[in-house]
């Protein structure tokens, strides 16, 4: 081979390593906003920072949830709802306009890396299926336009149903009706350099197998090399439905000669609580499911097709929504509360993330001794108002009434709401009239939020160690796409210097 050739297969080995590199994977959060008490938005995202959730993914582009979310460093990824689809996907204009007041408007103060057009649309809104190809392209469009089509990228997610014959994956492929809709699409996803947007609840699969699944592999459970399922046709083990329905994508993705679209998990999650008839909807294997489900995510285990390239996730969901239709579980996905209390501790001891819900070092909000009866009245006026905070405990006959005095009840709704937004800095103020403390102020039957040994007092914890920073610095990803693009230009130019030589 000729010397030449050999430096440019070194060269082009180099940059595939870089790339492969920067692929690390993350656990991120859905925001849905069925709830009766919906959080103002900077109460949301003093919650993500509290937690540390780093990654976020919006049912719409709401417009204060994006200011809200301005100058954190968290990457959102934003939504055309599936209302809006046949519009966009029949007008060019009306794409353009949607990026310019959702996206443009936005970026890069708010860090929005990815758009997902629609959700579940073959399933959800079958009838927009025939405009959603022309929908993505019309957006991205419009980010190349923008010149922000290489920071932001364009898919749309898909519930894992369209899946057929899941299991063994190998032997997998998409419901052939939608061939005409996903030939296109994967098309599109290669060209753009785009993930397949998956939806999976092993949960669902778990409930509708009759008991051919069993629990333990629909929770991520360790299993028994003997108790794992085995592929007939590649002999391959599965110890969880998780991986292998991920399997079962690119196996039928490669049915369709697509081989180099990356999945990515855009909802999966598991119940805390259902009907009569759902009894494996309960706080336990919720724990179980997500806590499992985020260290297999974070140590890059991968799966059995792709070991070592794990799949970045979204847990479905932030919070109990209950205003959700359908059945009890539908309304308690949730990893917390309408008031930021967290519905279980998940269980991630051993999986080397820093945890938020250590109690050995408690923090609670409480009045300041000799602060202005006035100033005091005004803060617990606004904490029991405007800040959202449930005061009913301090009505006369109820646990936290007596003592009867302005500093106590200032106590209790200061520290209410200090939990409530996550124990972010600067939220045990008031004027100056607060301060924070290690004493636990709980007296008798009046126990305070965020109590030593309360359950849903302390807050539960998520982490994705790759992005940390709260700063509106540029973010990992931007630094990469502007190295890799000065790399590849200088690349290029490399290539034709030697080959004109």
């Amino acid at each position: 081979m000729e010397p030449v050739f050999v430096l440019i297969l070194l060269l082009l080995a180099a940059v595939s390593s870089f790339v492969a590199a920067d692929d690390e994977a993350f656990i991120g959060v859905n925001i849905g906003t069925d709830l009766s008490d919906m959080p103002h938005p900077t109460q949301v995202v003093a919650l993500l920072k509290a937690q540390q959730i780093r990654h976020v993914r919006l049912y719409d582009a709401d417009r204060g949830m994006l200011v809200a979310l301005s100058n954190t460093g968290i990457q959102v990824m934003v939504s055309v709802p599936n209302e809006q689809l046949l519009g966009i996907g029949q007008s060019n204009s009306t794409a353009a306009n949607w990026v310019s007041h959702n996206v443009v408007a936005h970026y890069p103060a708010t860090n929005i890396t990815a758009i997902c057009v629609g959700s579940e649309v073959f399933t959800a809104v079958p009838n927009a299926a025939s405009v959603l190809v022309n929908a993505m392209k019309f957006i991205q469009s419009a980010l190349v336009a923008s010149n922000l089509d290489r920071q932001i990228k364009v898919s749309t997610p898909l519930s894992s149903s369209i899946i057929l014959d899941s299991f063994p994956p190998s032997q997998a492929f998409f419901n052939k009706t939608w061939n005409p809709v996903l030939i296109p699409m994967l098309n599109f996803l290669q060209s753009t350099g785009s993930h397949l947007m998956l939806n999976i609840y092993p949960y669902y699969d778990y409930m509708q197998s009759n008991g051919v699944i069993p629990l333990d592999y629909a929770l991520l459970k360790p299993l028994a090399p003997n108790k794992e399922a085995v592929d007939a046709n590649t002999l391959v083990h599965y110890s969880n439905v998780f991986d292998a329905m991920i399997d079962a994508a690119y196996f039928a993705m490669d049915f369709l000669n697509f081989t180099n679209v990356p999945v990515m998990v855009t909802e999966s999650g598991w119940p805390s609580k259902g009907d009569s008839n759902e009894p494996d909807a309960n706080l336990d294997n919720a724990n179980t499911y997500n806590s499992n489900l985020i260290r297999h995510v974070l140590n890059k285990t991968g799966t059995p097709k792709h070991p070592g390239i794990a799949v970045s996730t979204y847990i479905y969901e932030l919070y109990n929504e209950d205003l959700k239709p359908g059945p009890v579980s539908e309304k308690n996905w949730g990893l917390f509360n309408a008031n930021g209390e967290p519905v279980y501790i998940l269980h991630l001891t051993g999986s080397g993330l820093v945890l938020a819900n250590d109690t050995t070092n408690q923090t609670y909000c409480t009045a300041k001794q000799g602060a202005d009866p006035k100033m005091l009245q005004a803060a617990l006026d606004w904490a029991c108002g405007p800040g959202k905070v449930d005061c009913s405990a301090m009505l006369q006959g109820e646990p936290c009434y007596q003592p009867d005095n302005v500093i106590a009840h200032a106590t209790y709704a200061f520290n209410s709401y200090y939990n409530q937004m996550g124990k972010a800095p600067g939220t045990c103020d008031f004027n100056g009239v607060a301060a924070i403390t290690t004493t636990n102020p709980s007296h008798g039957t009046c126990v305070f939020p965020g109590s030593t040994g309360r359950m849903n007092g302390t807050m539960v914890n998520i982490t994705a160690p790759s992005m940390n920073s709260t700063s509106a610095a540029p973010s990992a990803r931007d630094l990469y796409n502007l190295f890799s693009t000065s790399f590849l230009v200088l690349l290029r130019v490399l290539i034709c210097s030697i080959v004109f030589l």
